[in-house]
């Protein structure tokens, strides 16, 4: 086990959590935060870390003198970026690319500086999106569903594999992380780094700030217990799109055992998601929120399709799973129910963010 971890943005949903499982597991172990508090909620996870023993630096990757704050460490997890997939459709590309693609830049710097191992938590959205959506494609009431015979390798009714062909374009988020994960195999060649890289399917669990376009399972059922109105945008307006999701404490199982023996995982790039074990339609989230927190909302149809939107996605993960001893053990009825407990019980705090 390392003796100190930085996590850049270490404030966000996926870096506070895994800082304070790591921090409660080794006690020993120093745990460093590093995130600029940009997304809306990231700041209620500061006396979260700071009382569990994380120190917090408030520090932005894009500026190397922040990072410069941060004088020595093992491991660098690497779980800042802009997560928006419909970033820069809208407006400038600038922030997304400076904090996805140059941060990631610095970061490395820093790691070859103090001769760090690096975590990196990529996405799935790396995949092209012309590709996934002209895949073969049939429909039950609910959801969409891959049909058997697929005129392109890397995919089967397991999911998406790491083989998938990866030419045609993938959304300026999606792009810069691809990017970023290029720029970690040279310095893992040049530097003698180890790196693992880690392409998350849907992310979800308490202290998930929830957007419409990022964290979307922790907004339904925000939605559903403040009496919001959702829309299904695309696809007929029908909800049958599907994701597969993740529950934090799954990924962090998983990193708990690549940190441990890192060398074995290094140079690799690895699906994580919940597979068809947990994947949804968003028609089918609406039913199971709606069982759970005992309310109805208005749900609204869309046909026109949002860009950069895919209409199916679930991670195949034979790969990580036939050499690590993992697998997710948390169902997506759980993972809702735990989501709406929070959401209860952090009411007065989360409301005003979470509608």
């Amino acid at each position: 086990m390392n003796n100190t971890i930085l996590i850049t943005g270490g404030a966000g949903f996926v870096g506070s959590n895994l800082a304070l499982m790591i921090k409660q597991e080794y006690h020993g172990s120093s745990i460093i935060a590093l995130d600029n508090l940009k997304r809306r909620g990231s700041e209620l996870n500061v006396p979260r870390l700071l009382s569990a023993g994380v120190d917090f630096v408030h520090g932005d990757i894009r500026l190397p003198e922040d990072l410069s704050q941060v004088k020595g460490f093992d491991l660098l997890i690497d779980c800042a970026a802009e997560p928006s997939v419909m970033a820069g459709y809208t407006d400038s590309p600038n922030y997304i690319i400076n904090t996805n693609l140059n941060g990631t830049a610095n970061c490395l710097e820093l790691a070859r500086k103090h001769q760090a191992d690096i975590i990196f938590i990529s996405t799935s959205r790396v995949y092209p999106i012309k590709k996934i959506s002209r895949l073969n494609f049939s429909e039950t009431d609910t959801r969409i569903i891959l049909e058997e015979n697929q005129a392109v390798h890397g995919v089967s009714n397991q999911g998406i594999t790491e083989q998938f062909p990866m030419d045609g374009a993938r959304s300026l988020y999606g792009a810069s992380k691809l990017a970023s994960e290029l720029l970690i195999a040279e310095y893992t060649d040049l530097f003698g780094i180890n790196a693992v890289i880690n392409r998350c399917g849907v992310l979800a669990g308490p202290w998930q700030m929830g957007k419409e376009d990022q964290g979307f399972l922790v907004l339904w059922v925000a939605r559903h217990l403040f009496k919001g109105d959702l829309s299904y945008f695309g696809y007929g307006g029908t909800g049958r799109q599907v994701r597969d999701i993740l529950h934090v404490r799954d990924l962090y199982n998983l990193l708990n055992i690549q940190l441990n023996n890192i060398s074995h995982y290094s140079s690799q790039t690895f699906n994580v998601g919940g597979g068809q074990y947990g994947s949804i339609s968003l028609v089918e989230l609406t039913e199971l929120c709606r069982e759970i927190t005992g309310k109805r909302i208005p749900v609204h149809a869309v046909p026109d399709e949002r860009p950069g939107d895919i209409p199916w996605y679930i991670s195949d993960c034979t790969k990580v799973r036939s050499i690590a001893p993992w697998k997710p053990c948390h169902s997506i009825r759980d993972i809702v129910q735990e989501v709406s407990e929070w959401i209860s019980a952090n009411e007065k705090n989360l409301r005003p963010i979470l509608t």
